[in-house]
């Protein structure tokens, strides 16, 4: 399992639209498209799923920061509406289109979210759950910063097999290209390769993630995901 190490970043103003979140009410821009979801071009577009009506997106600052900002988008009708928009962390060393073993950088692309565990119980979520005190404990012994991490984990379904539990050890492209890519709780600086965020965000998160709604992440730096 690829280790993931995330204190909150600024959220970076100006450049994804402020409509709406967990607390807030909708503010739609009337120049946006929001029939499209905003900063993310079209190579990616068309690799989220038929059907897809929830998408987290992952803006990462640029491709060698670790400091990024995660949305939560759902479709209601043919529009997509935010509802939720945190900072986060990714990849000590950034983001790549090649993710190795070992490289210190998150996997840019667009990959489902379909199971979640952690060392507490289900906190009710939609989501297939497994909860273990034992498969999902800091691998930072003793480092009190890292304590939490793994208190609420999301799979994302890089190199793993869907419909597991977000531990299984399975890498069908090989372990050289790296796995155990995980949403996780957030302690304050860059990961060795996941997204780390704020509790309230993965609370929220599995909460409101729906299998029904086929739920996917989109990541990458911000100049890569317009492409």
């Amino acid at each position: 399992m690829t280790a993931c190490s995330g204190a909150p970043a600024e959220i970076p103003s100006g450049e994804i639209p402020r409509h709406g979140g967990p607390s807030g009410a909708a503010r739609p821009d009337p120049l946006e498209d929001f029939t499209r979801i905003p900063g993310v071009g079209e190579r990616l577009r068309r690799q989220i799923p038929a059907g897809t009506r929830q998408v987290v997106v992952v803006y990462g600052d640029h491709k060698d920061s670790p400091n990024s900002t995660l949305v939560l988008y759902q479709k209601r009708g043919p529009l997509w509406q935010q509802s939720g928009r945190w900072p986060s962390h990714n990849g000590k060393r950034g983001w790549t289109t090649n993710h190795q073993e070992g490289d210190e950088r998150s996997p840019v692309g667009v990959f489902t979210l379909s199971d979640a565990g952690g060392l507490l119980e289900d906190p009710g979520t939609r989501l297939p759950y497994t909860q273990d005190d034992e498969a999902f404990v800091s691998l930072y012994p003793g480092d009190e910063a890292h304590r939490h991490d793994f208190d609420y984990v999301i799979a994302i379904d890089y190199n793993r097999v869907p419909g597991t539990r977000p531990d299984d050890p399975t890498r069908p492209l090989g372990r050289s290209k790296g796995g155990g890519i995980w949403l996780h709780l957030d302690h304050g600086d860059g990961t060795l390769g996941c997204i780390s965020v704020p509790r309230t965000a993965m609370e929220y998160l599995l909460h409101t993630l729906d299998p029904a709604h086929k739920p996917v992440i989109v990541m990458g730096d911000r100049a890569t995901l317009q492409l």
